[in-house]
């Protein structure tokens, strides 16, 4: 299939060259036409024979140029190289072109109208036919590479943007990957400690779990969850996590209900509030509250979450926040940012701001 399309291409390419060869060149003589049949009242038959040798000599000369920079694989060139190249071909060819032009008139006005003319003399006549061949060997050469240039710089801009989006779903992918074990893990975590002590609970926990994984799973093939779906999983989280804490959790929120339907990368503030709870409530005797606020500023969307704790500053962020941020990163460009900073009152606030004008269908 790959062969036959390859072969199609070709095709398409030598009929379209073809075309404009000879187009272009039936255009250009025209005017050559014109002079030979008003000026030197060459007859309709050799004026239609003068036409059509002028339009073989501009393609022959042309074809043969082509041939050898396609074998010299000049088009590959950079463009200092190349022009480097170009103008003495162009001279070449300008000179070849004179050289043939004069052979065909020197013939005309010999061996047809009868008229005894200087060999010599008419080889070397170069004005104005060498200024004419400089002209369309110029013109005709430059539009040639232009055009090749051109199809270059949009196959390779293709091949970049594939590449690139490739790479970007790679990188999401992978990092998701990464992501759900995470959470998996400190889920069967908190379900561990009730199996024994309330069985009726641990089932229940089960369900959540199951609930909570079936939506991430299906959500995680999106890229982006609208925040009231991303807030069930919360909930279901926060749930799942009190049977372990019992009130030692409590769970705050301020959400604006004009960006309730807004779009964010999936599991985003369940990650915020699953890292509050392990690195916060956790470590405090009494638990805490964990506050959530979703709110849009200007043009921004603020996802803040606090807790009560310190930040370790021996430890380097963990693989969790690492990830978001990374997938921040990759998700918007580099338009959006997450921070983790310490507060007074050994609160600690975890904040990503997105621009809700960008676009998620052209990121």
């Amino acid at each position: 299939m790959d062969i036959n399309n390859k072969i199609n291409n070709n095709k398409t390419r030598i009929s379209l060259y073809w075309k404009c060869q000879l187009i272009g060149w039936s255009i250009v003589s025209v005017y050559w036409a014109y002079t030979v049949y008003t000026r030197d009242n060459y007859g309709i038959f050799y004026t239609l024979l003068n036409y059509v040798l002028d339009i073989s000599i501009g393609i022959f000369l042309t074809h043969m140029y082509r041939l050898f920079a396609l074998k010299a694989k000049w088009s590959s060139l950079p463009i200092k190289n190349l022009l480097i190249r170009l103008v003495p071909t162009i001279i070449l060819l300008a000179v070849l072109y004179v050289l043939i032009n004069n052979l065909k008139w020197y013939a005309y006005w010999t061996f047809i109208a009868g008229e005894g003319k200087n060999f010599f003399e008419a080889i070397i006549y170069w004005d104005p036919i060498l200024l004419t061949g400089l002209r369309l060997m110029s013109i005709w050469i430059l539009a040639y590479h232009l055009y090749h240039y051109y199809q270059k710089e949009v196959v390779t801009a293709k091949e970049n943007a594939q590449l690139s989006l490739i790479a970007k779903q790679a990188q999401l992918d992978n990092l998701s990957a990464q992501l759900n074990p995470h959470f998996l893990f400190n889920s069967l975590n908190s379900i561990k400690s009730l199996v024994i002590e309330n069985p009726n609970v641990a089932r229940r926990a089960i369900d959540l779990l199951s609930d909570l994984l079936r939506s991430s799973l299906y959500e995680k093939d999106k890229g982006l969850i609208s925040i009231k779906n991303e807030l069930a999983l919360v909930y279901d989280y926060i749930e799942l996590e009190k049977m372990r804490f019992e009130e030692r959790l409590q769970l705050k929120t301020n959400i604006d209900d004009e960006v309730i339907n807004y779009k964010i990368p999936t599991l985003s503030i369940q990650l915020l509030v699953e890292n509050a709870i392990k690195h916060g409530i956790d470590l405090k005797v009494g638990g805490g509250v964990v506050f959530l606020k979703v709110k849009k500023k200007d043009s921004d969307l603020h996802i803040i979450v606090e807790n009560p704790g310190v930040i370790n500053q021996h430890n380097s962020v963990g693989l969790g926040l690492k990830n978001l941020k990374k997938r921040m990163e990759i998700q918007y460009k580099g338009h959006a940012s997450f921070s983790l900073k310490a507060k007074e009152n050994e609160l600690v606030c975890a904040e990503i701001i997105i621009p809700m004008h960008i676009d998620h269908e052209k990121i």
